[in-house]
């Protein structure tokens, strides 16, 4: 994602920076591992030389070059020295600063990223955006955008990458992808030869917000992507029989139906080698750690202030896992003749790994094209025609092996009920009637207060009894995912914009008539013109939300309750001893969370950033879990980094380690899941097109081994280091 100032986001790369040490008197102390020390220090300096500080605010200059926008600036004492204290109003949409090149303009054309130091030193979580120009830049040419989202008091790093690629569809010849293969210019990218000005502000803020910056600096070393068009001519074909781009080269590509086979011989010796983490127990929870009450399943404990899982053994847990364990998206391949290269899905026996699917949005929105499954067909040739019990042996073998503990969210009952490594299920409201006047990325929310929205939930859960329920490998549940929580008002204004008989706009309704009695009462309170209660019934337009604010929070909370409460219900209802996972928020706001900590076992959130170590949520004292997280990068020939783009596959494993570890740190953590298994297809999945780099294997089902290796050390010392 970019963030553009409309609000939507983008990530950046990783970069570390290190001071040399300052040791005058080495010489006499030292003389034998002068040499050493010597190099060490010379490797050091250039990696820190590669920063170039763009604003500091220690000079005048800083300060005299800024141009504000609904903002007020003043000068602080920081972290090392002067600092920005910006504090925006709520009167223009993008209130902020921009910070102007002082000679016209800088050349980072050897960098990665701008960096910018901040801290929120507001009363309320909040996000910063960050823009860098060129000349012309308007918000989505000729600039790149980032974001970074802080609780209060919380100091990090906004990283805006200086990405100088694009979205070249060779006039309409390629289409649904979110990522393509790329050519410099275009739409969110730069010339980092030639940059102007940074551009520091908040979205839209409904209230002010306060935020410090210590320093804005250039960081990182750019790494061009491994796909360009103008790579070949002609262009088409450009995916080879096994779903790669064809026209480039990198480690770990898959060139022949020998090697793809081979590398399956190389890797059964590897995982017998590595066997997995040895202080773990069959679960993979801690065997040589502290021994507690046993239960049979799976529970929650603090134990010496800090949250944990606990295993059916009585063992302390961290649940250290991945997403879509064998779930192998498909890929459109309708209007899409002559894209592949030796195509399988034309060739005989692969006939099964041909059809359709649905997708929600992009050039086939609405549509169910017809598609093929790359990766499936790859493990076929792999593997072998009985690959599927072989693959699933291999995956728990792999799993263990990479210091990975648990099949999470959206995996195949295949793998998980063959019950050798723990698992979550998933449970979903689908079915349910929706809320009309309400909107969200993934669809519309949830009606709760229709009674098909507990009939629907209680039958899947029924659903579950001989698989998942009250099995004691299974974790626990989440339920639906990414729901749209919007703010504090959303759902309640999404009610009243509803039709007449939607239930919850009756439960709204009924609950505003207990407290005002009459509805010349609820008028003066709120500034409005009804004739009766039921022509509020009948009315779609929401009202200016300043004036019900406390009723409308109030029906947001009545809600957000029913919501949990209900499917809590429904969980324990069949599955007594199993967790309540929560519903793995992508957006939320204090009401939403704080009714999850009611209802909820462990509070969970999808949290694409780079460090969640300093997370704070604000339902009190409950576990917490990362339902998904991922880096990516453009050095292994997809389109597309993901959510979190990282330079290359060395600063991914990197990043990777970071976060995990910081989640380690964290006294409500206790688990963290990537997203996801396996890249998603080079041309695109068919549910919304994303081809995204994210996978611990890439779709001819080769390993990334920084990545791995990353794993594998953070599984060895996962204990030890929490």
């Amino acid at each position: 994602m970019s963030y553009r100032m409309d609000g939507s986001a983008d990530s950046a790369l990783d970069v570390r920076s290190r001071h040399a040490p300052d040791s005058p008197t080495m010489n006499s102390i030292y003389p034998a591992i002068l040499p050493h020390i010597l190099l060490a220090m010379a490797c050091i300096t250039r990696v820190f030389a590669a920063d170039q500080t763009l604003f500091d605010f220690d000079d005048a200059s800083d300060f005299a070059s800024l141009v504000k926008t609904d903002a007020t600036v003043t000068a602080v004492k920081g972290g090392t020295g002067l600092a920005m204290r910006m504090t925006t109003g709520t009167q223009q949409p993008w209130p902020g600063v921009t910070l102007s090149a002082p000679d016209g303009h800088w050349d980072l054309s050897s960098f990665g990223e701008v960096a910018v130091q901040v801290k929120n030193v507001g009363s309320k979580r909040s996000t910063l955006n960050c823009r860098v120009d060129n000349p012309g830049a308007d918000g989505t040419h000729h600039c790149v955008n980032g974001s970074l989202t802080l609780n209060p008091g919380q100091r990090d790093t906004l990283r805006v990458t200086l990405r100088r690629t694009s979205d070249d569809k060779l006039g309409g010849k390629l289409f649904g992808l979110r990522g393509y293969p790329v050519s410099a210019g275009g739409p969110g990218t730069v010339k980092p030869a030639n940059l102007t000005r940074i551009l520091l502000f908040v979205n839209q803020p409904k209230e002010g917000c306060t935020f410090e910056v210590d320093e804005v600096r250039a960081t990182g070393t750019h790494t061009p992507p491994t796909a360009w068009v103008s790579d070949a001519d002609p262009f088409f074909p450009f995916i080879d029989t096994f779903g790669q781009y064809k026209h480039r080269d990198w480690p770990g590509k898959t060139h022949s139906l020998a090697e793809l086979r081979q590398q399956r011989e190389t890797e059964a010796r590897e995982l017998a080698a590595q066997p997995g983490p040895q202080d773990w127990d069959r679960y993979g929870g801690w065997a040589e750690g502290p021994q507690l009450h046993t239960t049979g399943f799976f529970r929650t404990e603090k134990f010496q202030d800090q949250w944990w899982l606990v295993d059916p053994d009585g063992h302390l847990f961290f649940s250290h896992g991945i997403d879509c364990v064998r779930m192998m998206d498909n890929t459109p391949i309708a209007e899409r003749a002559g894209w592949f290269e030796d195509f399988p899905g034309a060739q005989p026996g692969f006939n099964e790994f041909l059809g359709s699917s649905y997708a929600l949005k992009g050039h086939y929105a609405g549509r169910s094209p017809q598609c093929f499954a790359f990766a499936a067909a790859n493990l076929q040739r792999k593997y072998g025609p009985d690959w599927q019990p072989t693959y699933a042996t291999t995956i728990h073998q792999r799993l263990r092996s990479w210091g990975l503990n648990t099949i999470a969210n959206w995996s195949d009952p295949g793998v998980f009920l063959m019950r050798r490594t723990p698992y979550t299920d998933n449970l979903g409201s689908h079915g349910a009637r929706m809320l009309e006047g309400s909107e969200g990325y993934w669809g519309k929310f949830p009606d709760v207060f229709d009674v098909g929205f507990s009939d629907n939930l209680r039958r899947a859960m029924q659903a579950k009894r001989g698989g998942s329920a009250n099995d004691p490998w299974c974790i626990g549940y989440f339920s639906d995912n990414e729901l749209s929580w919007g703010d504090d008002t959303s759902l309640a204004l999404g009610t009243l914009r509803s039709p007449p008989d939607q239930p919850a706009k009756l439960a709204f309704v009924a609950d505003l008539k207990a407290k005002y009695g009459d509805i010349a009462s609820l008028n003066t309170a709120w500034g409005t013109r009804h004739n009766s209660w039921q022509a509020l019934l009948a009315n779609r337009t929401a009202p200016d939300p300043r004036l019900p604010h406390a009723d409308l929070t109030d029906f947001y909370t009545h809600s957000a309750d029913t919501y949990f409460r209900t499917v809590r219900d429904a969980i324990k209802a069949v599955a007594p001893n199993q967790l309540y996972l929560g519903c793995r928020f992508a957006w939320v706001n204090d009401l939403a969370d704080r009714a999850a900590g009611k209802y909820c076992d462990v509070i969970s959130y999808n949290l694409y950033q780079r460090n969640v170590a300093d997370f704070r949520n604000p339902s009190s004292d409950k576990p917490l879990l990362i339902g998904e997280f991922h880096f990516g990068a453009l050095d292994r020939g997809l389109f597309h980094p993901g959510l979190v783009p990282v330079a290359n596959q060395a600063a991914r494993a990197r990043a990777y380690t970071d976060y995990v570890l910081g989640t380690l740190r964290h006294p409500q953590f206790v688990g963290t899941h990537w997203f996801q298994w396996m890249d998603e297809p080079t041309t695109g999945r068919a549910l919304d097109e994303e081809n995204y780099q994210i996978g611990f294997l890439d779709v001819a089902d080769t390993p990334y081994r920084e990545t791995i290796a990353a794993s594998r050390e953070v599984g060895a010392g996962l204990y030890r280091r929490r």
